[in-house]
């Protein structure tokens, strides 16, 4: 399966590289393709101080959980998107969170799910027609069910 990890995914492995979303980003690299555009890097560094203070650990630490959460994350350039569809991830988000659109943008490139964990963004997207997306617990089944073939 193919995927687009959204920030607040890859915040949340950070902050828990122990619970489930870690696990998903850190060990289902053979079951699931993982995505996401070069904005969610910029989103990470300009949270670092936040990442550190939420977490308790220094910066080098936030550092090194960044590298190891990531590495696995196939980045795309938002330039290889094209118009027509930042256009119409526009549509889709501009009522809910316009930084999202990236990410609604790369999932409608790639023709593939959103993995999210943000609520209100999926109940939006949903709304307005777009249903490509994925939480946590579903994009688990996936996976122990591959694993049980």
């Amino acid at each position: 399966m193919k995927i687009v990890v959204d920030t607040n995914i890859v915040f949340s492995a950070i902050l828990n590289t122990n619970g489930k979303i870690g696990d998903l980003l850190l060990n289902s690299g053979k079951y699931i393709d993982s995505y996401s555009v070069d904005y969610l890097r910029h989103e990470i560094r300009n949270h670092y101080d936040k990442l550190s203070q939420i977490s308790k650990q220094p910066l080098s630490k936030i550092i090194n959980t960044e590298y190891f959460i990531t590495k696995g994350i196939k980045f795309i350039s938002e330039e290889q998107i094209a118009e027509i569809i930042w256009r119409s991830a526009l549509k889709l988000v501009k009522e809910i969170d316009i930084d999202d659109i990236a990410f609604v943008a790369l999932s409608k490139h790639l023709r593939c799910k959103l993995w999210t964990g943000d609520r209100v963004l999926i109940n939006g997207l949903h709304k307005n027609g777009f249903k490509s997306t994925i939480i946590t617990n579903e994009l688990l089944k996936y996976r122990t069910d591959l694993e049980t073939i």
